[in-house]
């Protein structure tokens, strides 16, 4: 991950190596337009490659099983002083949740559907408000589909920042039918849940 430009976010790097997270992408760009302002982010993407390698070795399918993203948000022009973070966090929230359901569309998932909603407190002390979805990732050679579970939180503490990111919703053991599988693959949905939430808490 780039460390000499501060528009991308920070993510604790034990956190990424315990996780057998890898930077996959890094990219600035204009996400959304809000009234006469242009949103631009700054996106750091990981790969659960651990697990993408295991299952690769086992089955010879090459697949990325998890991904999760952090994203911090600048505005141009800046936000003119009697516009408060509060006073757009909601449509920030909305272009948010809608960038993210394009990301799962343009990385092939299918029947997207919204879940919940949650509030959770990140690490830098503000509150985030979480959302869930629900799809389905057609999986190579005709091995059935993958059904996953993302979330997508957007903040605003020291500036905005949004963190998102999918997981199966079964072990890939199952998934895969594979006997004997290394750790990587074994990993339950719960503990997928777990692991996103604390990344996405741990954004700075």
């Amino acid at each position: 991950m780039s460390t000499s430009d501060e528009r991308f976010p920070s993510v604790p790097e034990d956190e990424l190596t315990a996780g057998g997270w890898t930077c996959t992408d890094e990219t600035v760009d204009t996400v959304f337009q809000l009234p006469g302002t242009s949103v631009e982010g700054a996106t750091v993407v990981y790969g659960d490659e651990r697990a993408r390698a295991a299952a690769e070795e086992a089955v010879g399918i090459d697949q990325r099983w998890r991904f999760f993203f952090a994203t911090s948000l600048t505005f141009t022009p800046p936000l003119s002083p009697g516009i408060g973070p509060a006073m757009i966090l909601p449509s920030v929230r909305s272009e948010a949740n809608q960038t993210f359901k394009t990301e799962l569309r343009d990385r092939g998932f299918e029947s997207i559907s919204r879940g919940r909603s949650e509030r959770v407190r990140v690490d830098s002390g503000d509150r985030a408000t979480l959302k869930q979805y629900r799809a389905h990732l057609p999986l190579e050679a005709g091995n059935g589909t993958l059904p996953v579970t993302g979330w997508v939180g957007v903040w605003h503490g020291d500036g905005f920042r949004i963190g998102a990111g999918a997981y199966p919703e079964r072990p890939i053991t199952e998934i895969l039918d594979i006997e004997n599988a290394s750790d990587a693959l074994t990993r339950s949905s719960r503990e997928y849940r777990d692991e996103l939430l604390d990344l996405i808490r741990s954004i700075t």
